[in-house]
């Protein structure tokens, strides 16, 4: 198989490739590909932006999405878009952790080597912020404010009891807080 550099690419040649061969000598539920399709289209963005914000590297996100993607049809799980999402990225923040615990992802981001979307100093600020954190925060503030899990879902996907993320979560904000205020008060790059 032909290794895209655009994750979408890749995977869509990869489910063709399992709906004609693979798929036929594997005993699990036939993938319906149009469902698929819709439900990438859907989960994509959102989880390769969780990954490079975790990262920090665009090849580790394309290398963790498409993984993410592949072991999500791999298992073929039975469950509803709410379910399979949560799913989705419980797989992400695994492969994620493993490459945290290999050391081949740092544990601060240099911002000032990304792209901003945004010129506007105030995003830049709170980007710079949000990368000197720890990635744990990191982690539990972009699923709990960007991705919109709860409590109980963070815990499922990380791995953290219920308890821990509320305090995490009120750490991690607090932290965020305090490099923001730094950065008023001193006037410098965060």
């Amino acid at each position: 198989m032909r290794i895209s550099s655009q994750p979408r690419t890749a995977l869509i040649e990869l489910l063709g490739r399992l709906s004609g061969s693979i798929a036929d000598s594997i005993e699990r539920p036939n993938v319906n590909q149009e469902a698929f399709r819709g439900f990438y289209n859907r989960t994509s963005r959102p989880l390769r932006a969780y990954l490079l914000r975790m990262s920090g590297r665009v090849d580790v996100a394309d290398d963790l999405l498409q993984e993410s993607y592949c072991r999500f049809l791999a298992a073929s799980p039975e469950m509803d878009e709410g379910q399979s999402r949560s799913y989705l990225f419980k797989v992400a923040t695994n492969l994620l952790r493993d490459r945290w615990r290999r050391r081949e992802i740092p544990d601060n981001i240099d911002s000032t080597k990304q792209s901003c979307e945004d010129d506007r100093e105030t995003r830049l600020d709170v980007r710079r912020a949000f990368d000197r954190l720890k990635p744990r925060e990191r982690q539990l503030l972009w699923l709990a404010h960007v991705e919109g899990f709860d409590h109980k879902e963070i815990s499922r996907l990380t791995g953290v009891k219920v308890a821990s993320v509320r305090v995490l979560l009120f750490r991690a904000r607090g932290e965020l807080a305090n490099a923001l205020r730094e950065r008023l008060r001193t006037g410098s790059g965060v």
